[in-house]
């Protein structure tokens, strides 16, 4: 068995399915990354609110945890992704 098996059985779009393998490819040994939806949207070839709908599919599921993240100067960066095995 394969360690995504769970992933392949789950009714997720394949937007999602594609996203959640991204963003475990680059996430720390702790489950967590922060790449910008345009940088995930165009390494896989999709349009940003392709990637939108899918964290938000990632979300709903339970595999999923984003968390905004601010610069110093109280700015917005990028999303912080926590992920769920």
């Amino acid at each position: 068995m394969g360690r995504l098996d769970f992933l392949y059985r789950m009714e997720l779009p394949h937007r999602a399915v594609s996203v959640y393998i991204y963003l475990l490819d680059r996430a720390n040994k702790d489950g967590e990354c922060w790449p910008a939806i345009p940088t995930i949207a165009s390494e896989l070839k999709l349009s940003q609110s392709t990637v939108r709908c899918a964290l938000q599919d990632l979300r709903k599921a339970g595999l999923l945890e984003t968390e905004q993240r601010y610069r110093e100067n109280g700015g917005k960066s990028s999303l912080l992704y926590k992920i769920h095995l």
